[in-house]
């Protein structure tokens, strides 16, 4: 199955443009959400490189920032680069479980792989991806079963309609093999 990131874009934008006057757009080397502005009339969220993983993730953040956050560059999170402290990248992880949550959903909605980004290849330890990856997939689990947000299921619905993605169940999230 082919995933191109112009494909995404179209979906996004043919969705959540006019009620939410929100564009998926590429960008270069870094992504970042921009709310509107007096030179830009839609938000904005920029994706890195062309990457599909990285509009996935960069919806996935839009997805569950509330109203007031996407008024604010980058919705107003804490992030700190590359070569995060074992304290740091613990902190890192506690915020990212639920936008990487909602990216496995997108994902699993597109038939595209999914891996969690521990984004720490310079750090001063080895993050512990295995139980990154679990606390990830038991806030899957948990939209699955309560509900997803809201933008989120309209998306996923949307995804899967256009790859040809059956309605996600849990047994699509499989726990992670530990390295042996």
């Amino acid at each position: 199955m082919s995933h191109n990131y112009h494909d995404l874009i179209h979906l996004f934008n043919h969705t959540f443009l006019r009620p939410y006057n929100t564009e998926l757009v590429l960008g270069g080397d870094e992504p970042v959400y921009l709310p509107a502005d007096e030179q830009h009339p839609h938000h904005r969220i920029i994706f890195a490189r062309g990457y599909f993983a990285s509009a996935l993730h960069e919806i996935a953040h839009w997805c569950i920032a509330g109203q007031e956050r996407r008024l604010i560059e980058d919705y107003g999170y804490w992030y700190l680069p590359d070569g995060r402290n074992k304290d740091q990248q613990a902190a890192f992880e506690q915020v990212e479980i639920k936008p990487q949550a909602v990216e496995w959903l997108l994902a699993a909605s597109c038939g595209f792989r999914f891996q969690v980004s521990c984004d720490n290849l310079s750090g001063d330890h080895e993050p512990d991806r295995v139980g990154f990856t679990r606390k990830v997939r038991a806030q899957v689990l948990r939209y699955l079963s309560d509900r997803m947000p809201e933008r989120v299921g309209l998306l996923s619905d949307v995804l899967r309609q256009h790859y040809g993605v059956v309605p996600l169940r849990a047994e699509d999230f499989p726990e992670p093999e530990v390295a042996v």
